[in-house]
């Protein structure tokens, strides 16, 4: 049995999609979240300062006494995963792709499609690790660099967001023989209902939940598991704005979370 939190992290407010999910799962597990919120997007930013911000603030999270840390971000696990391993080998650090793409190669079918940021996008990673463990599976990818601003603004439930959707999936969903989506980016299920509207025949994978059901599993072959806990989750911002706050309250369904400025890497 351990105590001790799990820290999560993200550019900006969409790793806070696997809190409720882990909160369901493993409700006695306490949270540490930081969200880059002052230098998001981190998506059309180079792979240097990527790892630059993701060493920053694991830095920070292993100064608090994580037991885990988890990668709430498809753009950081993408650039800066296994440099994190190297640095800290005796933390369980686990990223949001391995955990996505074992379970779309688990579910079978012959084709899916990947959405994300341009940085995830452009490296091939979900490709690879699909092909690594089926070869056969084709892929199709798209970068959408407009979500994460419009979804950090609160754009969602209106036209703007529905016609950036079909902006970029239209053609991408047309012209391509997939039935099957990743939602390569953790701010993604934020608009997953849009997109089934939209598109009501895909079959939607969601990194952010994937990667608790790898955490679960992670913690309990490590005997990491935490008991009856009365400990309190903890939230940091490296910014506050007021739609951050509406959003946060959104995202974890109404439980009270104190949200603290917190300023790294200056």
């Amino acid at each position: 049995m351990d105590n001790r939190p799990i820290g999560f992290f993200d550019s900006g407010l969409g790793g806070l999609t696997s809190i409720p999910i882990l909160n369901s799962r493993l409700p006695n597990e306490r949270v540490i979240y930081f969200g880059d919120t002052a230098r998001t997007p981190y998506g059309s930013k180079s792979p240097e300062t990527i790892r630059e911000f993701a060493v920053e603030i694991v830095d920070y999270l292993v100064s608090q006494d994580v037991k885990m840390i988890v990668i709430a971000c498809n753009t950081v696990t993408a650039m800066a995963l296994d440099l994190l391993r190297e640095r800290y080998p005796d933390i369980p650090i686990l990223g949001v792709i391995e955990p996505t793409a074992r379970r779309v190669c688990e579910d079978g079918g012959r084709s899916v499609g990947i959405i994300g940021t341009k940085v995830t996008i452009n490296s091939g990673v979900y490709e690879r690790h699909i092909k690594a463990i089926d070869s056969s599976i084709r892929t199709y990818s798209l970068a959408c660099p407009a979500f994460v601003p419009l979804i950090e603004e609160g754009i969602i439930d209106n036209d703007i967001m529905d016609l950036t959707i079909r902006y970029y999936m239209d053609d991408f969903v047309a012209h391509n023989d997939f039935d099957r989506l990743i939602l390569g980016c953790t701010h993604y299920p934020m608009i997953a209902s849009n997109i089934m509207r939209l598109y009501p025949e895909l079959v939607l994978y969601n990194s952010s939940a994937e990667v608790i059901e790898e955490a679960a599993d992670v913690l309990r072959d490590r005997d990491l598991l935490a008991g009856p806990n009365d400990g309190a989750d903890r939230y940091y911002a490296s910014d506050l704005s007021d739609n951050f706050l509406k959003m946060t309250n959104k995202l974890l369904e109404g439980k009270s979370a104190r949200i603290e400025v917190r300023r790294i890497g200056e």
